[in-house]
């Protein structure tokens, strides 16, 4: 009996997924793409859709569309455990607070 009632739950449940997919839902220009840390120069390779105007080539001889990126997990204090953070939108603020006229 609970083997039939499984084997009817499978069935509908196979029947429901098959008739609710829907069509063109992904975006056409799910790619591979090189992300690039440029504060420690590590690169990892994964799918994406971002759009880019440069490019570099993989280790494996291929030449895939390039992102830089500021910080990744391997640049990020809270990952890394070290608590340097480049902070490039300070330092004009500092240099003109300290060399101020008054």
């Amino acid at each position: 009996m609970l083997l039939a009632k499984i084997e009817r739950t499978s069935i509908y449940l196979t029947k429901t997924k098959i008739n609710s997919m829907k069509k063109d839902l992904h975006p056409s220009n799910y790619r591979l793409v090189v992300f690039k840390d440029m504060s420690n120069d590590y690169a990892f390779i994964t799918k994406s859709c971002i759009d880019t105007k440069e490019s570099t080539t993989w280790e494996d001889g291929n030449e895939y569309p390039l992102v830089k990126l500021e910080i990744s997990h391997t640049s990020h204090p809270f990952y890394t455990g070290k608590m340097k953070l480049v902070d490039t939108a300070g330092r004009i603020d500092k240099f003109r607070s300290r060399y101020n006229k008054k």
